[in-house]
């Protein structure tokens, strides 16, 4: 007989261990749920967040996402928002509007510089009003500090896009 139970079982054993190894790497490999998303996808995904937020009128999804530290000047502003008051104030609006009311993202530019990541785009505020739609186009600057696991926006600027000449 070769090798006793024990030597046995510890082959075995290892052979076991070495095949689940070799089944979670190739799950990692073949399954992009299980990989990390990467900075840029966080921010996008925080984005993708506050689109949401705007198009559900949710307020308090919208404002938890600006840092305490943010500065903001809204597409519909006269004022700079730079404090969490005043930008909770600005996003009162999201109470008034009608319920066709929504926010669509356009193409979007990120970039990350360590724990600061800036991102460009475009959306477009739509909504009927008075049995007319309503299509505002604008263009955004974000940009995003990551702290304590999150990224926070902390300098928000939109305008409208100019109408074309």
């Amino acid at each position: 007989m070769k090798g006793s139970i024990k030597e046995v079982a510890v082959s075995k054993g290892n052979d076991i261990m070495r095949i689940l190894l070799m089944v979670t790497a190739f799950s990692m490999l073949v399954s992009p749920s299980l990989s990390a998303a990467g900075p840029k996808e966080d921010v996008a995904a925080v984005m993708q967040t506050w689109i949401d937020g705007m198009s559900k009128h949710n307020m308090d999804e919208v404002v938890a996402l600006y840092d305490s530290e943010a500065v903001f000047w809204g597409t519909r502003s006269a004022s700079l928002r730079d404090t969490p008051a005043a930008v909770r104030d600005y996003f009162k609006l999201l109470q008034t509007v009608p319920p066709s009311y929504k926010v669509t993202l356009g193409e979007q530019r990120i970039r990350v510089y360590g724990d600061i990541a800036i991102n460009t785009g475009t959306y477009t505020f739509s909504e009927d009003r008075e049995g007319k739609s309503v299509v505002r186009p604008a263009r955004y600057s974000f940009v995003y500090r990551h702290r304590d696991g999150r990224w926070l926006i902390v300098d928000h600027h939109s305008s409208a896009v100019p109408a074309q000449q």
